[in-house]
C-alpha cells in the first residue's frame, strides 16, 4: 500500500489510529452523561438529550476536544472521570508492532493529536510509547485542531515538514481532507477505529484494516 521509498515523515493520529476508540466513544456517550444525570438528578435518556446539542454545536472546534472546558462547562471532574475507565485504553492491533517498524527504519514519527494535554498524558501513562516518536504534539499546543488549515502551516514551520515526503493516518475524514487541502502527500484512512464497532465510511481513502500491511520491507 505505501513505497516506503518516498516517505520521510509519519504523521500519526492518536486516538481511534493508534489506539482503540472505544475508550473515548464509552466515555464520552456513556460515562460522561452517566455522571451528569447523578449530578443533575435526572435519568440518563435526559441526560443524553441534554448535552447531545453542547457536544454537536462544538464538534471539530478545540474547544471539543479541551478537558478543561468541559469540566467546566458539565462541572465534572473529567481527569478523575478518565482515571477511572483507564482499564479501556489499548492499542489498535499490531499498532505497537507498525511503530517499531518504522522507528527501525529511520523515518521521522511525529503524533498528531487533537486531544488535550491532559488526555494524552494520561494515554502515555498507562500505555508507554513515548519512545517510538520524535515529537508529540497536541492541537492545543498550537491552538488549531487539526480541521484547521493554521494547524499545519504552524506544523510545516515546527517541524521543517516535507510535505510531498509525508505520509499521515487518521481516523477523521475531515480532517484528512484538510490535510489533503493542504498538500500532505500521502494519507490513510482507519477501517475499525472502535472496536466494538463495525467498519467505518472512509469515503475515497484507503483504508488500513491491519497495520502489519503497512509494515516497511527490510530493503527500505
Amino acid at each position: 500500500m505505501i513505497d516506503w521509498n518516498t516517505i520521510d515523515t509519519v504523521l500519526l493520529d492518536m486516538d481511534g489510529t493508534l489506539l482503540d476508540l472505544h475508550f473515548d466513544n464509552y466515555f464520552w456517550q456513556e460515562f460522561v452523561p452517566q455522571r451528569y444525570a447523578e449530578k443533575q438528578g435526572i435519568t440518563l435518556e435526559k441526560a443524553k438529550i441534554d448535552l447531545e446539542p453542547r457536544f454537536t454545536d462544538i464538534y471539530g472546534k478545540l474547544q471539543w476536544y479541551c478537558l478543561d472546558h468541559w469540566a467546566k462547562e458539565l462541572d465534572l471532574d473529567i481527569m478523575a472521570m478518565k482515571r477511572e475507565v483507564t482499564h479501556l485504553i489499548s492499542f489498535r492491533p499490531h499498532a505497537e508492532a507498525f511503530l517499531q517498524n518504522i522507528k527501525d527504519h529511520g523515518k521521522q514519527v511525529i503524533m498528531i493529536t487533537n486531544a488535550h494535554r491532559g488526555s494524552l498524558s494520561l494515554k502515555l501513562e498507562y500505555l508507554p510509547m513515548s519512545h517510538y516518536f520524535d515529537k508529540l504534539i497536541s492541537s492545543h499546543d498550537y491552538g488549531y485542531p487539526k480541521e484547521n488549515p493554521a494547524f499545519w502551516q504552524a506544523l510545516e514551520a515546527d517541524i521543517n515538514l516535507n510535505k510531498e515526503r509525508a505520509l499521515f493516518i487518521d481516523d477523521n475524514v475531515s480532517i484528512l481532507d484538510s490535510a489533503k487541502t493542504y498538500g500532505i502527500a500521502q494519507l490513510l484512512a482507519i477501517s475499525h477505529p472502535d472496536s466494538k464497532q463495525g467498519k467505518w465510511n472512509t469515503g475515497s481513502y484507503n483504508a488500513v484494516t491491519d497495520f502489519r500491511d503497512l509494515l516497511a520491507p527490510e530493503t527500505v
